[in-house]
């Protein structure tokens, strides 16, 4: 039944209300170990530490991780250590026994080079699951070298697909690779890992490459090609924005607002409540050589109106519709409000936990770490001081 407490909080709309929840998340009790590193590592790390685990991050001394803020960064302790030195691999590895996972985001050979590979960690602990995130993977022609997120996405297909028609392919912010093709299929794969762990004692290498989990993401589309109905091109396509109700439009005051109506029910609906019922060139929706023609007229109705009149129109109803907000509007919206989908923590306004758990709070667990800021209360939680003074 786990231990119930009772917390007060505060929702954007001001509204003051009471919550029970458990004090236990699905996680507690997990011993990972993250080693420092940049883009979906510390993602991975921020989800599993949101879900309870005790997520302990080896930091090199008094040097803040590149690119990690109090939120990517929140829910973990940090030990400093220096991996070059004796010392510190030794501490490493006494960490390494006391695990239950562990992930490193280095290019292949790396962590090998400094003895703390998987053949190493898992002689010391059998049942270790150790999650490696990469770009290209840990074999392969492009295996050691450089990259980043565009470059990922761009070789596993997904980024061909995005963007306009005679306009370059845009690139998705780095939400595709380095968050949905690396760190949650990292975050998935070593969640399966530690099942494993579980069930037989053994545990696992996790290759988590980014162009790979790029590449599965894409996996619909390739269902949509082998039927005949997607063009391996940008435009011309129902989800690419080419379909005159599935893209977005600017409004009269120049935001936008954006619309879903695939299914003909919200099709209908979509143009009774514009008005572009009476048009006769939408009587077939999927008319594709008159789709330019039709996204003309959705665009010149959508126009005459402002966004909060649209909103007022259309928020709510069958057409599958929402405005397209910045980041400080979203955190006001009201049905973000009221789901607490943004929590304030250590004074920082910031996305809540997610999924969520039934009985279990969404807020974070521990603000941001400094660099070796918990280095001693871990050596003594983890019963790792006694194993290095016996060495």
């Amino acid at each position: 039944m786990g231990i119930f407490r009772q917390i007060r909080t505060q929702d954007a709309m001001s509204n003051s209300k009471l919550r029970y929840v458990m004090t236990n998340r699905p996680l507690e009790g997990l011993k990972v170990l993250e080693f420092a590193g940049i883009g979906p590592g510390p993602f991975c790390g921020m989800m599993l530490a949101d879900m309870g685990a005790d997520v302990v991050r080896i930091d090199r001394p008094e040097t803040v991780p590149k690119g990690v803020g109090p939120v990517t960064g929140r829910g973990r302790r940090s030990i400093a250590l220096n991996l070059k030195t004796d010392q510190g691999r030794t501490t490493a590895l006494a960490l390494i026994k006391k695990a239950d996972a562990l992930f490193e985001g280095f290019r292949p050979g790396v962590m090998e080079r400094m003895g703390l590979g998987p053949e190493v960690a898992q002689a010391l602990n059998p049942r270790l699951v150790y999650g490696r995130m990469t770009g290209w993977g840990q074999w392969g022609p492009l295996a050691k070298s450089a990259g980043h997120d565009v470059n990922y996405v761009a070789i596993s297909g997904a980024l061909g697909a995005m963007g306009r028609p005679g306009e370059p392919p845009a690139p998705p912010l780095n939400l595709v690779g380095d968050y949905g093709g690396g760190a949650m299929f990292l975050l998935a794969g070593m969640l399966a890992g530690l099942l494993q762990a579980r069930t037989t004692g053994q545990g696992m290498v996790i290759d988590a490459a980014m162009s790979d989990g790029s590449a599965l993401l894409m996996a619909m589309f390739h269902d949509l090609q082998s039927l005949g109905l997607w063009q391996d091109k940008r435009g011309g396509n129902l989800l690419d924005g080419s379909a005159p109700f599935y893209d977005t439009y600017e409004c009269a005051d120049g935001e936008f607002v954006s619309i879903g109506s695939i299914e003909p029910q919200f099709y209908a609906e979509l143009l009774s409540l514009t008005g572009l019922d009476t048009d006769a060139k939408f009587a077939n929706q999927y008319d594709f050589a008159n789709w330019p023609s039709m996204k003309e007229a959705v665009a010149a109705v959508i126009v005459q109106k402002t966004r909060k009149e649209w909103i007022a129109a259309l928020e709510g109803t069958d057409v599958c519709f929402a405005p397209v907000l910045s980041l400080a509007e979203a955190k006001r919206h009201p049905h973000n409000a009221a789901r607490e989908t943004f929590v304030s923590y250590d004074g920082i306004v910031q996305p809540a936990a997610a999924p969520r758990f039934g009985g279990v709070s969404h807020y974070p667990t521990r603000k941001a770490p400094k660099p070796g800021e918990h280095s001693e209360e871990i050596l003594n939680s983890w019963g790792v001081r006694q194993d290095l003074a016996a060495e």
